[in-house]
């Protein structure tokens, strides 16, 4: 059935654009776009030096500026629809936290401690956090999404690939530009960049700021008095100040401090089962819901960067990365999503951590070396609340899970002959980790903080029994936090032939790993699971046929060892009791398809296809009951098919840009049936327009225009199915599962002006 809707959906889509003007998934250089010239050059920093997209070696797709301006792509999540076998989505309970996958690899849990699959990079500045990852574009220059594991380069936690967020450098002279939109839902954005030098042509300030607001797509249908009732509402500020000195030609400066809060309410799921100890129906609109909790929440982040550049001679530059970002993020969680106390979770996350990288570049006569030595310091700390009103009791956990990991890491690309070349990379990381958890029962309803209620302040939190740790007296208590470390070497091999100028063919071998870690909701004294190894071999061939047709086709095998797996199982004879136990669980192995094709019919109309597609086989661990069912979030297709057509006027040039997205059907967690998406497609068409002078800009954006209904994210905990297809009540002795649901149709107006 899916794939029949995926056929008949594509097709009349493809008739549409045919004969309507349109968008392509058009990729862009750093600089402005050049029309009438047929294929673009598009720079990419992939590995860690500026390259062509097509000379470079990896499955990359990258998306500049003016196509993002041109698509009114706003926020790091809309990313996905131009990326094959690619999954970046808004997690559950925030507007802020990423659910990241790529080729079926990824993490879906947001708890302190677990380690993401998918690295999130910032100007080559690592986030560590998934809370704050679903980042809102501000002063962008482009986006590159690395599929694969990216381990010697880009080292722990890339198994399944990199997303790098490239900032705009700046050009010298003074800029401003202020951009306001205006749209559905009350969408009211207001952003201002810019820059100003400060010593002509050494010295320059840049700045950026925005102020996003949006009015919920649904209601707290029941929510504590006083509470604001907006569910997926947008409240969110942030701000960019960058410094960059040139001291002289061969020496680059910059300095980073960048800051977003986000007080966005909390998200609110939808019950998709009626609620056996409340009276409350399910809701008509997927985006309402009921809590018992305040729906206040937050999510601040703040970070600072300083990176220096030093050309030693025409063949060699040596760089210095540091940074240091924390963020602090109370939230509230309303599991069962009544107006009782079922099953709430008020939680705090705390998260800091530095960085420093040296890094050299040398091309010499023949090869290309990129080397360099990396030092991470992580503390990454929490405490929530179980409060389950209807047994009286609160199971409180808090903890922390902190890492520091050391690299040294190297690759080469050699020319062997004229056409023919050698990458051989690798990579040697140590990481040593350290976690203690805090576990025990408390009488009632307990609250993080005493003031919880009428809002989040610090204040001592509640003692509980620990749970995981060394006891060296024998006495219950934990003198000293559990640690555990790990060594890991990860190789990469490829060989390339350059046939000709326009085509190169690749093979490469990869291997990436995801950090060991401890269970942050260990109930009982557990070990350590074991880093997670993903080995890849892909084949690719990448081809400008003319100056008009381009194909970038990749074949891969993943084999996805030691999966870090939380399996959830109640205990039968008591409804407090919630196991869940972290450990090696399962392996996967995967091989899929990616093609990324543009064609330019004209110097005015361009089309674009990128497809993914995948076949994974997840095998469990014998000693786990809970049966695995597939891969969470990872669709066996994905198809995003554009086009784009510019248009000169007398008023300046003005550009139709529309497409359509394909997912296939997923489900949400590996060992849940019932949290299934169904495939489903989305149309989405733009037009912007530009003054004769560039001054002013315009554009008219609609997304989701079928207005489809997609899961992203849900709780499960029902006890089990009865023969009728009613749910036994489970955890907190309810039937909760509720599902979060992706953007519904919007439509909104940016007017922008820029001097």
């Amino acid at each position: 059935m899916g794939n029949t809707k995926l056929t008949l959906c594509a097709t009349a889509v493809l008739g549409a654009l045919s004969v309507m003007p349109a968008i392509a998934q058009e990729q862009q250089p750093a600089d402005a776009q050049q029309r009438g010239r047929g294929l673009e050059r598009i720079e990419v920093t992939a590995r860690k030096t500026v390259e062509s997209i097509q000379e470079v070696p990896v499955a990359v797709t990258s998306i500049g500026a003016m196509e993002l301006a041109e698509k009114g792509i706003s926020v790091l999540t809309e990313v996905q629809q131009f990326s094959p076998n690619t999954t970046l989505q808004t997690s559950r309970g925030t507007n802020s936290t990423l659910t990241a996958f790529i080729r079926g690899v990824g993490q879906q849990d947001p708890l302190w401690g677990y380690e993401p699959g998918v690295g999130i990079y910032i100007d080559d500045v690592y986030m560590a956090r998934p809370q704050g990852a679903v980042l809102d574009l501000l002063d962008v220059q482009r986006i590159e999404v690395l599929r694969g594991p990216q381990g010697t380069l880009y080292g722990k936690n890339t198994v399944g690939g990199a997303v790098k967020y490239v900032t705009k450098q700046m050009s010298g002279g003074t800029e401003f530009n202020a951009e306001a939109t205006v749209g559905s839902y009350s969408q009211r954005d207001v952003k201002l960049t810019g820059q100003i030098p400060l010593i002509e042509d050494k010295l320059f300030l840049g700045f950026g700021y925005g102020d996003l607001n949006r009015d919920g797509y649904g209601s707290f249908l029941v929510a504590p008095a006083g509470q604001d009732r907006e569910n997926y509402n947008k409240d969110l500020k942030a701000a960019r100040v960058t410094l960059e000195f040139h001291p002289a030609d061969d020496w680059f400066m910059r300095l980073n401090w960048d800051k977003t809060t986000d007080d966005s309410n909390s998200k609110g799921g939808y019950r998709l089962a009626p609620s056996l100890l409340t009276e409350a129906p399910i809701p008509d609109n997927k985006y309402d819901s009921y809590t018992s909790l305040p729906t206040w929440n937050k999510v601040e982040l703040e970070g600072i960067s300083l990176m220096v550049n030093w050309d030693v001679n025409d063949a060699l530059s040596l760089k210095y990365i540091g940074a240091s970002r924390e963020s602090d993020s109370p939230t509230n969680i309303d599991f069962d999503n009544t107006g009782i106390n079922l099953f709430d979770v008020p939680a705090v996350y705390d998260d800091e951590n530095t960085s420093h990288e040296l890094q050299a570049n040398y091309r010499g006569d023949g090869y290309s070396l990129v080397g360099g030595l990396y030092a991470y310091d992580s503390e990454s700390c929490g405490l929530f609340d179980a409060i389950l009103g209807g047994l009286g009791v609160t199971l409180e956990t808090s903890g922390c899970n902190n890492s520091e990991a050391y690299a040294a890491y190297a690759q080469s690309s050699i020319d062997i002959t004229e056409k023919l070349s050698l990458t051989l990379g690798a990579r040697y990381t140590r990481e040593e980790k350290e976690a203690s958890v805090f576990y025990g029962f408390l009488p009632g309803a307990v609250y993080p903080y005493s003031d919880w209620i009428d809002g989040y302040a610090r204040a001592p939190g509640l003692g509980v029994p620990m749970s995981l740790g060394v006891d060296s007296n024998g006495d219950g208590l934990l003198d000293a936090p559990k640690t555990a470390s790990w060594n890991r070497f990860t190789p990469r091999v490829g060989i390339e032939y350059q046939m000709d100028r326009d085509t190169m063919f690749y093979a490469s071998y990869a291997q990436g790993f995801k950090s060991g870690t401890f269970n942050p909701r260990a109930s009982k004294n557990e070990r350590a699971a074991d880093p997670e190894i993903a080995d890849s071999v892909e084949l690719g061939m990448k081809k400008d046929w003319n100056e008009q047709w381009r194909t970038n086709v990749t074949l891969f095998w993943l084999n996805h060892k030691d999966r870090q797996y939380i399996v959830v199982e109640a205990d039968p004879n008591d409804p407090t009791v919630l196991g869940q136990n972290l450990g090696n669980a399962a392996k996967s192995k995967v091989k899929g398809l990616e093609a990324e094709m543009t064609y330019v019919a004209t110097d005015d109309l361009s089309f674009d296809l990128a497809l993914g597609y995948l076949d994974a086989e997840l095998e469990q661990d014998k000693n786990i009951s809970t049966p695995l069912i597939g891969l969470s979030n990872t669709p066996d297709y994905t198809i995003a098919l554009s086009a784009k057509y510019a248009l000169d006027t007398d008023y300046g040039p003005v550009v139709f840009n529309g497409g359509y997205y394909y997912r296939d059907e997923y489900i949400l967690f590996e060992d849940n049936p019932v949290l299934k998406q169904d495939g489903y497609g989305m149309v989405n068409l733009s037009v912007s327009w530009e003054s004769i002078d560039g001054n002013w800009y315009a554009g008219l954006h609609g997304k989701n225009l079928t207005d489809e209904e997609y899961m992203v994210g849900g709780y499960s905990f029902i006890g089990g199915i009865n023969p009728d297809g009613s749910y036994l009540p489970g955890f907190g002795g309810d039937t909760t599962l509720a599902a979060y649901y992706g953007d519904p149709r919007t439509i909104s107006l940016t007017v922008g002006y820029r001097f």
